[in-house]
């Protein structure tokens, strides 16, 4: 069992080696031909290859390309209708000649949508009625039987992949670009959520005035739950943070040090950010801070006045790593 799988990963690999040169000027005109269309890429395959072609629809979607996949037996039932002029149609087909692709090759051709094939032989109806090949021929597929498409899936697939990351850099997507499409995984939560998203603000912020006592400062942190509080001015500027471990710390002093004012005890002019940042740089901050990492980050408006405090835990739990 150990060697047939090794065996079928060397095949499928030396196929992917065989498909590098052959990636030339044919390939270069499919990629102009996307990303000059005014249209969308509709991708459409059988069996397998429509697998596969569904597969490069979600990557070609995710990384800029307008792209939609076209079952060809629904495609010969209406669901040509949704074929423009402006589109281009990728059809996928290892033989060439899988029927419920060829039957609406006539149709795209009346409507007026380029054709790039993908397939395994350039003498195919496919290939001969397309206006691009990418040639993804192999020597034979790894089912021992050598009916299963397998090998010839994964040189299609990989096709589609390099096809995808062409036009993802033709088209300068960026990460940005990419979280955009991805505001659900993490990427999008790294790139796109803000510290406004996930600070507490307005009544869960906590904040002491800088004449309140550590005693007060303890019951509003605890109230909060965030083990700190803002320390701010008559105005509400933040003038100190104070946590609960600056109180611990300060209670091995003796019980009268709670009745002292917070700004003995406060750290003054505390690491800050705005609500607008990006909430990764604040747990930037949190880990590079010196002397040792910090776990909570006042939050401040531009005129520096207290907004909200945002803590690691809930960083952590947005999955913001």
């Amino acid at each position: 069992m150990i060697e047939q799988a090794r065996q079928v990963l060397r095949m499928e690999a030396a196929a992917i080696e065989a498909l590098i040169p052959r990636i030339d000027e044919q390939f270069v005109l499919a990629a102009q031909l996307i990303l000059e269309t005014k249209g969308r890429l509709i991708v459409t395959g059988m069996g397998k290859p429509g697998h596969v072609g569904q597969k490069i629809t979600a990557t070609m979607l995710s990384t800029g390309t307008p792209s939609f996949f076209l079952h060809p037996a629904e495609g010969i039932h209406g669901d040509l209708g949704m074929v423009t002029e402006d589109d281009i149609v990728l059809a996928i087909s290892n033989s060439g000649e899988t029927s419920e692709v060829i039957n609406i090759l006539p149709s795209i051709r009346r409507i007026g949508a380029k054709i790039i094939a993908i397939c395994g032989n350039a003498q195919s109806t496919l290939a001969q009625n397309a206006d691009v090949v990418l040639d993804a021929s192999v020597e034979q597929e790894a089912c021992p039987l050598g009916l299963a498409p397998t090998t010839s899936t994964t040189a299609e697939l990989a096709l589609g992949d390099a096809l995808a990351v062409v036009l993802m850099s033709a088209r300068k997507f960026t990460a940005n670009d990419f979280a955009v499409f991805h505001p659900g995984g993490a990427l999008g939560r790294k790139l796109l959520m803000k510290v406004a998203n996930v600070m507490h603000g307005e009544e869960e912020n906590p904040t002491v005035t800088v004449e309140q006592s550590v005693k007060e400062a303890l019951f509003v942190i605890t109230d909060k739950g965030l083990g700190a509080t803002s320390v701010v001015d008559a105005e509400g500027k933040l003038v100190g943070l104070i946590t609960d471990g600056d109180i611990r710390r300060g209670l091995e002093k003796g019980l009268d040090f709670l009745t002292h004012n917070v700004g003995e005890l406060m750290t003054k002019q505390p690491q800050t950010i705005t609500a607008e940042k990006l909430a990764a740089e604040a747990l930037r901050m949190m880990e590079q801070h010196r002397p040792k990492p910090i776990t909570v980050l006042p939050v401040v408006d531009k005129e520096g006045r207290s907004v909200g405090l945002v803590h690691v835990t809930d960083l952590l739990r947005q999955g913001i790593v």
